[in-house]
């Protein structure tokens, strides 16, 4: 694969490899915020992927392209949560032994299930970057292979079947919304459907604290932001002031970036649960939170990415109460 730009060819290829080991996830229109954006909106439910995120789709193109020799020296990779736990689920199903490394601002819960899947659990510094320090450290000493969550031309190529879904569901989608962190689901997702539907736009949604590729292209090139606490706390992190892929791609493929407070994606969320009967997580429910903030500008019919559900219950139960704002964000 290159490591500038992933082909629509590499993204069929993935599909092909993942074929049986992911699901097919529904998209479904959504009455109400149709009526909001006055555009047709569909919500592309991929929080209802086996581990409860997209991030299942690259982990296991990437453990089905190791060798032989590679899955025999186990794998490790940085995590927020939920690519660690996918490579765990897809490592698990081939025998492989994974290592996730992790900062202490991932929630309980996400390193609860981590473990359940059987993988190494190394908990290191308060960000993202520490976490991936602790990866490089074990790639050179116990020679582990490295596959991170997101700069990765096998994570990318098998984040980007998921754009092949949309179209093939919306095949008329004007626009798309996609969460956007380190970028491997928004550069797959814009690879694959502008591969297709060249005039189809796609969007990056972030949270305002601490978003680290909106910085970086910004900037022009990738930057260091402060990672801090945030209800879509699966997009925090940086992305890597070496990031070889994910950052060009982006730049390249997004057509904007939408950045949303604390307060609008907790509307996403409880919009999700309360008229879309959908539990999400912060990082799942940003499209969502765009669209009630009035951020979005559609002239055709809109798909936006619900990425994952894995949140803790007790905060969600806060948020829909209007509870959880200044606990989760201070």
């Amino acid at each position: 694969m290159t490591t500038s730009r992933i082909s629509l060819s590499e993204i069929h290829a993935a599909r092909e490899r993942i074929a049986g080991k992911v699901e097919r996830t529904p998209t479904v229109p959504s009455r109400s915020l149709s009526q909001h954006l006055d555009a047709p909106v569909y919500l592309k439910l991929e929080h209802r992927q086996t581990t409860g995120a997209f991030k299942l789709r690259g982990a296991s193109n990437a453990i089905a392209s190791l060798t032989a020799e590679e899955k025999a020296r186990g794998v490790v990779a940085a995590s927020t949560g939920n690519h660690g736990r996918a490579l765990a689920y897809a490592a698990q199903s081939q025998g492989i032994h994974a290592t996730i490394c992790m900062s202490r601002l991932v929630p309980q819960n996400k390193l609860d299930e981590i473990r359940r899947l059987g993988a190494g659990i190394r908990i290191v510094g308060n960000s993202q970057d520490d976490a991936q320090r602790e990866v490089e450290r074990a790639v050179a000493e116990e020679g582990l292979i490295m596959l991170p969550p997101f700069d990765h031309p096998a994570i990318v190529a098998g984040q980007g079947t998921l754009g092949l879904e949309i179209i093939e569901q919306v095949p008329d989608a004007a626009l798309v919304l996609v969460p956007l962190s380190g970028g491997g689901l928004a550069a797959g997702v814009a690879a694959a459907v502008k591969g297709v539907s060249p005039a189809t736009k796609v969007v990056g949604v972030s949270m305002a604290r601490g978003a680290a590729m909106k910085a970086s292209l910004d900037a022009g090139h990738p930057v260091l932001v402060e990672e801090l606490p945030t209800l879509a706390d699966s997009l925090g992190g940086g992305i890597g002031l070496d990031n070889r892929l994910t950052f060009s791609m982006c730049r390249d493929l997004l057509d904007d970036v939408i950045l949303l407070s604390e307060d609008e994606i907790a509307a996403g969320i409880r919009h999700a649960y309360e008229q879309e009967r959908e539990i999400v997580e912060g990082a799942g429910a940003v499209g969502i939170a765009a669209v009630l903030a009035g951020k979005v500008k559609a002239n055709g019919p809109t798909v936006l990415v619900l990425s994952g559900r894995n949140i803790d219950m007790t905060l969600h139960r806060k948020i829909i109460c209007g509870e959880a704002i200044a606990e989760s964000a201070a």
